[in-house]
């Protein structure tokens, strides 16, 4: 079992394994023996924080972390796909070349994470890839694109990310931009532009997962239609369960698992959250937490319990979590659902705050009666499903990679 020691953060301050007393042996046991996987990691923008460390324990309450290897070994996460994410940014040529610069920099500072670490970390391309990796001990690094805003009007560059091990990627982010429709913007397109269609071709050709999350749903309809292989929602959540614009409708949520796909479902659209300058204020503190003094880091911790205590970041806990993932499970059944939480991107919940409250989701399934095989396709069987799918359809067709 993979079992957090207690590890000294410095100045004064140490996080020690939490403890969940509701994961029995037998359940704890059961999640080890899965593998687990999340598809929407956003933890390497923390890579590029002065001083941050992925293999030191970090608290969550202190520095808004919720991945790290300790933290990883605690929940039983045995890895899942680190995202190159790129905010969205105008269309002119000069915004779209400091975009690309941008992506390839964090896809850098993946590189250099892993290859820090080569006895914890092992990059992955391949669902046979993340089998044996498993089997060996080692945390699964996938790589995905969130925003293909970067690619500008090149399409020939998904070639250069797929050479460099990425294997899924969204059209956009939170704003409309060349290849189609955000969610959350007005629409431009009405679904996705011309050239979105021929992105959605190449990422066939490729073999690379198409992500319709933060996608509109015009587009969400287009790209499955359009798809010669499945596609997925990595970080997405129910409408059923808070009608907001980023989450998706039943019926959609079945269309999806009838052509095969997989939605994984996010901590984040459960309840409005707390947006106010107040909190962004702590937040931009946070990412300093490093270079803090000790008086500096109590001062800063104080001042987010008495706000938490107010005015907290969600009011959502793990059993409206359970409830929203339970639900999903209802709709598209357990060969089309998996885990994507957003992490690091704004997920968790009170009392799933990070990766190490993980084995709660695998003993509350077990208490709902799901069978040990069934939970497993959740933990990361259906992910693995999907890539062998994409990848056998790509074999099909005559691609140059």
């Amino acid at each position: 079992m993979r079992i957090a020691p207690f590890v000294t953060f410095g100045l004064a301050l140490a996080a020690p394994a939490p403890a969940h007393p509701q994961v029995s042996p037998a359940d704890r046991l059961a999640h080890e023996e899965m593998l687990v996987l999340d598809t929407h990691l956003d933890t390497p923008v923390l890579f590029e924080r002065q001083g941050w460390d992925f293999s030191r324990w970090h608290e969550y309450a202190w520095d808004n972390s919720q991945v790290d290897i300790p933290r990883m070994e605690a929940g039983g996460l045995d890895g899942g796909f680190f995202v190159i994410y790129t905010s969205q940014g105008s269309l002119d040529p000069a915004a779209m070349a400091k975009a690309k610069a941008d992506a390839l920099m964090r896809a850098t500072a993946i590189q250099r994470v892993v290859a820090s670490h080569p006895d914890k970390l092992a990059f992955a391309t391949t669902a046979d890839d993340a089998e044996r990796l498993h089997k060996e001990g080692k945390h699964i690094v996938f790589q995905s694109i969130e925003n293909s805003y970067p690619l500008g009007d090149d399409l020939s560059l998904l070639g250069t990310y797929y050479r460099l091990g990425v294997r899924m990627a969204g059209p956009v982010h939170s704003k409309n931009n060349q290849f189609g429709d955000s969610a959350t913007d007005t629409p431009r397109w009405n679904g996705l532009s011309p050239l979105g269609r021929q992105w959605v071709a190449e990422m066939n050709r490729l073999g690379m997962i198409i992500d319709g999350s933060h996608s509109s749903d015009a587009v969400f309809d287009q790209m499955l239609a359009l798809s010669k292989a499945p596609i997925i929602l990595s970080h997405s959540g129910p409408k059923a369960m808070f009608d907001h614009k980023r989450n998706i409708d039943d019926e959609r949520m079945r269309k999806l698992a009838k052509a095969g796909g997989v939605m994984f479902v996010n901590s984040v659209f459960l309840v409005p959250f707390d947006n106010s300058e107040e909190r962004g204020a702590i937040t931009d503190r946070q990412e300093s937490w490093e270079t803090l003094s000790p008086a500096d880091r109590r001062r800063l911790v104080a001042e987010k319990t008495a706000l938490d205590a107010t005015h907290p970041y969600t009011t959502a806990n793990f059993e409206l979590y359970m409830k929203s993932l339970l639900h999903t499970i209802a709709v598209m059944g357990v060969d089309h659902v998996g885990l994507g939480a957003d992490w690091d991107g704004g997920g968790g919940v009170l009392g799933m705050e990070d990766v190490s409250a993980l084995p709660l989701i695998t003993a509350r399934l077990r208490k709902e009666g799901f069978k040990d095989a069934d939970i497993a396709k959740i933990m990361g069987g259906n992910l693995l499903r999907v890539m062998r799918a994409v990848q056998a359809q790509a074999e099909k067709a005559p691609a140059r990679r």
